[in-house]
């Protein structure tokens, strides 16, 4: 089993920069896919960005040049930094992670870009 915890969101205004990190903890033993969702509400959950044990990247078109995804195998432990954020941006962040043909998520950290 594993548990996903998020840090770092907060209110931004826009502009400005936040890192999230989700740390995942746990009988884990292999690298795991982690990524981060988002969701505002009326709004269906999307992927945001998501990294590979082996480093690959894919972000959703709106936050590339913006975002960056990256992580600390060792810790298990994956980052967001989120630059030249946007009210747009605003949502609730999810952790996620895939591991032994199993979907993990964390309970969300919130992101405010004022306006």
């Amino acid at each position: 089993q594993v548990q996903l915890v998020e840090s770092g969101g907060g209110l931004v205004q826009p502009g400005e920069s936040l890192r999230l990190s989700c740390a995942a903890s746990g009988s884990i033993f292999s690298i795991i896919t982690m990524g981060w969702y988002r969701q505002n509400p009326g709004k269906q959950r999307e992927l945001v960005a998501r990294i590979t044990g082996g480093g690959t990247r894919v972000y959703v078109d709106s936050v590339k040049g913006r975002f960056t995804i990256s992580r600390d195998n060792a810790k298990n432990t994956v980052f967001l930094q989120m630059n030249s954020l946007k009210p747009e941006d605003t949502a609730v962040y999810y952790c996620y992670a895939f591991w032994q043909a199993t979907d993990y998520w964390g309970q969300g950290t919130q992101v405010t870009v004022s306006s």
